[in-house]
């Protein structure tokens, strides 16, 4: 086996020849084998010619839950961890990398609902993506500043604001491999990773949402036997447009992953004639504009969001009391 640490080019024949022969074909890395692939992608020392095989052999296998488990192993090995504020809530996680392209992106509104209660908001991300609308964008726009280092996110923290950091600056050798998108024209493992992954050495609440049907099951199973307990709990989600926030026209169904076990915490809603007002425009100043007014009680926050924030308080709260004396805090 080749040393993890290595600087030397990784030999990743034997891995495509199981993964690429196809949908029937392909056979699963072990957790260990996808751990030990991930980080030499991570690492830059898989030739360009391997790493697009390796990246269009998993889309068209899609992946396992060993594989996905050991690329989430390697992944959070591949930056510092982030330390937590002292609170009482867990730090709240959530991911941000698709934007709004129909409907309003409220993923901002529900971050400062939950900052607004005390609860360390973390979002990562995207800064831009053309023919979308960010959350980064919005919640420059509200004057809320892009964090680039620990000491940023902790200054953020202490003024009870959500913090933003681009991926970019979270975890670099993953930033790198999402670029890859630009070059082959699709998506790859990546892009469900950074969606899953847990950047605080405490445990935290990660919003988590999929896209695609087939993941839900794949999630399911990673979360409640694969993904180790001591990291927090998780709610999964289908995003809206990609994003993990409650579709303000009608709730989906969030399931609660913790201690091994699956909860249904909201059950989805059917679809409904009478739409709750929201934003007249998706862009991103009329989307700020009515967050403030939002804010400010002068329009209805849909029920969907409110329920959303609730249950992410009483659960981060509940994870706080069970782990609030593990190290990995700012005091």
């Amino acid at each position: 086996m080749q040393n993890p640490s290595s600087t030397e080019p990784f030999a990743t024949a034997r891995f495509i020849k199981e993964i690429g022969r196809g949908v029937k074909g392909a056979r699963s890395l072990s957790r260990d084998d996808a751990q030990l692939l991930y980080a030499a992608m991570l690492d830059g020392r898989v030739s360009d010619l391997e790493m697009g095989g390796i990246m269009l052999a998993m889309r068209i296998k899609g992946e396992s839950v060993a594989e996905i488990a050991g690329f989430v192993d390697a992944a959070e090995a591949s930056f510092e961890p982030l330390l937590a504020p002292v609170s009482e809530y867990a730090p709240i996680v959530i991911p941000s990398y698709n934007g709004a392209r129909q409907m309003p992106n409220l993923l901002p509104l529900m971050a400062l609902l939950l900052a607004r209660e005390g609860a360390p908001v973390f979002i990562h991300g995207v800064i831009s993506d053309p023919g979308r609308v960010t959350t980064a964008e919005i919640l420059q726009e509200l004057a809320y500043p892009v964090s680039h280092d620990a000491q940023q996110v902790a200054e953020q923290f202490a003024r009870r604001a959500p913090v933003l950091m681009p991926i970019e600056d979270l975890a670099p050798r993953m930033s790198r491999l999402l670029a890859m998108r630009r070059i082959l024209g699709v998506r790859n493992s990546t892009h469900t990773l950074v969606k899953i992954m847990q950047p605080f050495a405490v445990p935290a609440l990660r919003l988590t949402s999929y896209t695609h049907p087939e993941y839900l099951a794949m999630l399911t199973t990673y979360f409640t036997t694969a993904a180790p307990s001591e990291r927090g709990d998780v709610f999964l989600m289908r995003g809206t447009e990609g994003e993990t926030v409650a579709n303000a026209k009608r709730a989906q169904q969030i399931s609660w992953m913790h201690d091994g076990e699956c909860t249904i915490l909201v059950q989805k809603q059917e679809p409904v004639d009478d739409l709750p007002p929201l934003p007249a425009e998706r862009d991103v100043v009329t989307t700020a504009r009515w967050i403030e007014a939002a804010l400010r009680g002068e329009e209805p926050i849909p029920i969907s969001i409110l329920e959303q924030v609730e249950q992410c308080l009483l659960v981060a709260r509940h994870l706080q009391s069970k782990h609030g004396g593990q190290d990995g805090a700012v005091r």
